[in-house]
């Protein structure tokens, strides 16, 4: 059986049932899409990032390595996807028709997708997705023109920041599933046991609950190691009297709302616990801040205030908070927003950041806690449910 039998196979009974949300969820993000097109003199609106694909039809897999696109025109919604995507398009993807290629023959894609914008005369791309690649897109100008193609990355991202009520319930499973993880990880800190040890039960946690594959693996670091951004669990040996930095993500229909906790084997030191409440004033700042008619830097100059005086001793990233919603491997950032300095867009009703404070004293040791929040018109509130202390977990095995 080829690849067309098999999408036939399966569309003759499984079509659509795995789709994430309902018809009518769908239909009102693609008439949002199809208006900003309108607006813009858009005729066809490339995507290539699989969260892009997935917001407007639901199409998702844990393969987003291969080259996968969606056309969409005023008319159409055409998903072009690999020979072995294409029982997985079937499955979980609302869209007028799927074309697939032999994924061994990489060539197939270009023919396909120049007779799709033919006749557009105006097609929005984002240049910044990691998904479009640059052979496909050098081929695809020069085969329809290189004048016909326009930034339009900004298009969809001001549409998928702004979440709907369907969305929000899928952030809450998420939450609820993250915190299960996280509560089960810190139970079972012990001077003695390894990071790997740690993330382990967290993960088995996090999958009992419910989580789908994740977009990032649970993040579990201790000691100077914190001090690190972006390592990880190494095998390293849970000491007496330091810190155990834990970052946890769950995936619920491709959802994530991420959490931030931080235990201490042991009785905190005056240097955490002041870091620790540091970290909270900050939170506060920001939910505080995060209203409608507010800008992204009105809130991060908020938190800023209050790590000024120690900014020149803890590492901070700079991003005070970035949104998510559903995303893939390698990241659950979704992209659309960051709350830092500098950044002039205004907060509304129903955007959802995860606020990642974590503050580190490079080659000794970091606080991270965090929370993710919806904003609203008193201000953001959480969807996680971090209690803002540092854990104290036992000081001998």
């Amino acid at each position: 059986m080829d690849y067309h039998h098999y999408r036939e196979a399966l569309a003759e009974t499984l079509a659509e049932s795995e789709l994430p949300f309902a018809h009518v969820e769908y239909q009102a993000r693609l008439d949002k899409v199809r208006h900003a097109m309108a607006s813009r003199g858009v005729d066809a609106l490339l995507l290539t990032d699989p969260a892009d694909i997935n917001y407007l039809t639901g199409y998702h897999t844990f393969e987003v390595s291969v080259h996968a696109c969606l056309v969409c025109t005023p008319e159409r919604l055409v998903l072009q996807v690999a020979s072995i995507e294409t029982g997985a398009a079937v499955v979980t993807a609302r869209v007028d028709e799927i074309i697939g290629y032999r994924w061994e023959n990489a060539d197939e894609i270009l023919t396909p997708l120049a007779d799709l914008l033919a006749n557009c005369q105006r097609i929005g791309i984002d240049g910044w997705s990691s998904g479009l690649r640059v052979g496909v897109m050098h081929a695809l100008a020069e085969a329809v023109g290189k004048e016909r193609f326009c930034e339009a990355g900004d298009l969809l991202d001001a549409i998928r920041i702004v979440k709907s009520s369907a969305e929000l319930d899928m952030l809450q499973e998420s939450a609820r599933i993250t915190a299960a993880g996280l509560e089960a990880a810190m139970q079972v800190i012990r001077p003695g046991m390894t990071d790997n040890d740690i993330a382990a039960v967290g993960a088995k946690a996090l999958l009992e609950n419910g989580s789908e594959f994740m977009s990032l693996q649970p993040i579990v670091t201790s000691g100077h190691r914190i001090g690190v951004i972006h390592v990880n669990h190494k095998r390293r040996i849970i000491q007496p009297d330091e810190p155990v930095f834990l970052e946890f993500g769950a995936a619920y229909q491709r959802y994530t709302a991420p959490m931030m906790r931080t235990a201490v084997t042991g009785t905190p030191s005056f240097a955490l616990s002041a870091t620790r409440d540091l970290c909270r004033s900050m939170f506060e700042a920001l939910c505080a801040a995060m209203r409608p008619g507010n800008t992204f830097d009105d809130a991060a100059q908020a938190a800023d205030a209050l790590l000024a005086p120690q900014r020149d001793q803890l590492f901070f990233s700079g991003v005070f908070g970035y949104a998510v919603g559903a995303q893939f491997p390698p990241s659950w950032v979704e992209g659309t927003g960051y709350i830092a300095q500098g950044q002039r867009r205004q907060f509304e009703a129903n955007m959802v950041f995860h606020l990642p404070l974590c503050l580190r004293l490079p080659g000794q040791w970091g606080v991270g806690l965090s929370d993710t929040v919806v904003v609203t018109e008193q201000g953001a509130k959480p969807l996680t449910t971090n209690d803002w202390q540092l854990y104290q977990a036992a000081n001998s095995a």
